[in-house]
């Protein structure tokens, strides 16, 4: 079973950088990820946009141009086929929504200060004593997990570990 961790930042640019080191310690091995979402709350108009790291659309017209290609050439077409594949494959990409729930993210990011963002992960299994302290460096506020309260609390001191170890380091 998975966990989400939804974890609230200042900045973008922050919220961006966690999501590469969690995409980086995935393929180490060190966090199986199902799903892991950067959404922002814009300074200007206040809008929620999500940043999502697999897209759907793109994969599905990738897929799809490939096997139009294959069947096209069956019949002579191929060009066609790739053409009516890559149209297919994007329109069932955009009908897909795997990982946490796109209205879910909207709807909890709606109390971020404009400007701030968020990172949803969606963590099948990990090495917390490894995750945890490169995560702990971006600061953060954990906002929400899917943990029962007594793992959320053994999360929550694991943190507090990692941050004591973090400012001893830092002095």
């Amino acid at each position: 079973m998975s966990n989400l961790f939804v974890i609230a930042y200042d900045d973008l640019a922050t919220a961006d950088r966690v999501r590469d080191k969690l995409l980086s310690m995935n393929r180490e091995h060190l966090v199986e990820l199902e799903d892991v979402v950067v959404v922002e709350r814009r300074e200007k108009d206040g809008k929620i946009k999500l940043h999502q790291a697999v897209n759907h659309v793109g994969n599905g017209a990738a897929g799809g141009a490939l096997w139009g290609s294959v069947i096209g050439l069956l019949f002579l077409v191929p060009f066609l086929g790739a053409a009516v594949g890559a149209a297919a494959g994007a329109a069932g990409g955009s009908a897909v929504d795997t990982g946490v729930n796109d209205d879910f993210m909207k709807e909890l990011s709606a109390n971020l200060r404009p400007g701030a963002a968020a990172v949803f992960v969606l963590v099948r299994k990990s090495a917390r004593d490894k995750v945890i302290p490169e995560i702990v460096k971006f600061g953060g506020q954990l906002v929400q997990t899917s943990l029962s309260k007594e793992d959320e609390t053994h999360l929550r001191e694991m943190v507090k570990e990692a941050l004591k170890e973090e400012t001893t380091i830092a002095s």
